[in-house]
């Protein structure tokens, strides 16, 4: 009885790990998404919050980490290689301290991120160039167009925020930020327009915000509603893998205490 439950346990053990193998892969992923995404409104986040980019590189070194750990608590559970058991029981404990360390610091500051993400977007629509003078303010003033496209708002609380672009303003007649203009549902919502645009037979003059063609709405309700949804994903994902992980401590631990001789020969040599 006693050496049936402990084939039972040693293979729930292997099957718990190959799962947490993966979920350290879409870890490790989110990570490499937050990186590398320069399209959308995740490039701002990244500008505006340091703290986004060093929690981005926790998650890639813990997804790496975790798919490693799978790995050897797969081959310590098979080959019931007391060693490996004891090490990925060490590992997965600290891996499992970091995440909730990160975790309980997104919550807290997820108030802080808010402000700072508000005061970056009104400077990109403040210092917004038609021809930006570098790539980074380029690449910052294009996702807040794909932004404004496709969530269909315009500015931070309404589209007086654009008021305080000087190059915008100063313009002859009436002229609004492209990406703002309102849409039907039948238009193309893959194209996004960049730059300003000039509302068709108006008269020379001062730029009335009252007569542009854009959407009247802010974006700042749609942003913050998108983060709390975005941020509620990745709080189920931390959750999950926080389950799995404290089954395979508990898995590992009651593995180990009936592990009584070491056998390194069934360790795979290479």
């Amino acid at each position: 009885m006693g050496a049936a439950c402990i084939k039972v346990t040693k293979y729930f053990l292997f099957l718990f790990n190959l799962l947490f193998f993966i979920l350290g892969a879409v870890i490790l992923g989110f990570g490499v998404w937050i990186i590398a995404d320069k399209s959308s409104f995740v490039s701002v986040l990244q500008t505006s919050s340091s703290s986004l980019q060093v929690g981005a590189y926790v998650f890639i070194s813990v997804g790496a980490i975790t798919m490693l750990m799978g790995l050897m608590g797969c081959i310590g559970a098979v080959n019931e290689v007391r060693c490996l058991l004891g090490l990925y029981f060490v590992f997965l404990l600290l891996i499992l301290i970091a995440q909730v360390t990160v975790g309980v610091l997104f919550y807290f500051n997820a108030g802080k991120l808010k402000q700072e993400v508000g005061s970056m977007v009104m400077d990109i629509m403040k210092n917004y160039k038609v021809n930006a003078s570098s790539s980074h303010e380029e690449s910052l003033q294009e996702a807040w167009d794909y932004v404004q496209a496709q969530v269909k708002c315009c500015g931070w609380a309404s589209f007086y925020n654009w008021t305080d672009n000087s190059e915008l303003m100063n313009a002859t007649g009436s002229t609004y930020p492209c990406s703002c203009e309102k849409t039907g549902e039948e238009d193309n919502q893959h194209i996004v327009k960049k730059g300003f645009c000039q509302v068709s037979n108006s008269t020379l003059g001062t730029n009335r915000p009252e007569e542009w063609p854009v959407y009247p709405e802010g974006c700042m309700k749609k942003v913050q509603l998108w983060l709390e949804e975005n941020l509620g994903i990745l709080l189920g994902v931390c959750v999950g893998v926080a389950v799995i992980e404290l089954l395979g401590l508990l898995l590992s631990i009651c593995l180990c205490r009936h592990i009584h001789s070491e056998d390194y020969s069934k360790v795979p040599k290479y």
